[in-house]
C-alpha cells in the first residue's frame, strides 16, 4: 500500500502504521507545510490517520465572533473591504481546526461568495480555481489569537493570487484531536 503513494505520504503512513497511536506534531506540521490549502493538508492527514472514509473535510459555520481584528490585516489589505468567515473544520466528526478567514470578497465570483456564506465547503476548496498560493506569516506552538485551549498549533497566513494580490488572511487553530491516539 505505502509503496503506491508519493514519497512523503508513504513515509507518514508507514510511520503511523508502525506506531498508529502516536503521531507527532512534527509529522502534522510537515503535512500542513506541503500544501497551499489547509483543507487539502487536513484531508491527507485525515486519510493517513484513518479518521473517516472517505477523508473529506467539511466546514461548519460558527456564530459571528468577537475576536479582535488582527493588526496584520492593514498590512495585508490596506483599506480594502473584507468579509469574515469563522468555521470549524471536521473530518468524520472529528474537529481538526477552528479558523477565521478574512478575505477580499470582491476578488471572488458571486458563486464563490454564495458558497462561503451558506455552505459547508471549506474555504480552500471554494477558492481553489483561483490558483492561490499560501504565504506563512507565523506558526505558534499551542493556542494564540483566541484559539481554544486544546490548540496544538496556531497558524497565521495570507493567501495570494497568481498576480500577487492578497486574497485572504487566515488564523487557524489546530486541535489536539489531530494527535490523539487512534485505536
Amino acid at each position: 500500500m505505502a509503496s503506491e503513494m508519493p514519497g512523503a505520504l508513504a513515509l507518514l503512513v508507514t510511520s503511523m502504521i508502525a506506531n498508529p497511536s502516536a503521531p507527532t506534531l512534527q509529522e502534522f506540521e510537515a503535512v500542513l507545510a506541503r500544501h497551499d490549502s489547509a483543507t487539502v493538508a487536513l484531508e491527507e492527514w485525515c486519510d493517513a490517520r484513518r479518521l473517516a472514509k472517505p477523508a473529506t473535510v467539511t466546514a461548519t459555520l460558527m456564530p459571528p465572533t468577537t475576536q479582535q481584528t488582527p493588526a496584520a490585516l492593514a498590512d495585508v489589505f490596506g483599506k480594502e473591504a473584507l468579509s469574515l468567515r469563522h468555521v470549524r473544520l471536521s473530518c468524520g466528526g472529528t474537529v481538526l481546526s477552528i479558523a477565521w478567514n478574512w478575505y477580499a470578497s470582491a476578488l471572488l465570483t458571486p458563486q464563490m461568495n454564495a458558497a462561503l456564506a451558506q455552505g459547508n465547503v471549506p474555504f480552500g476548496k471554494v477558492i481553489a480555481p483561483l490558483g492561490f498560493r499560501r504565504v506563512a506569516l507565523s506558526i505558534t506552538a499551542g493556542p494564540a489569537n483566541n484559539c481554544p485551549a486544546d490548540t496544538i498549533s496556531t497558524h497565521q497566513a495570507k493567501l495570494v493570487l497568481p498576480d500577487g494580490r492578497a486574497l485572504a488572511y487566515l488564523v487557524e487553530c489546530y486541535t489536539a484531536a489531530n494527535l490523539a491516539a487512534r485505536r
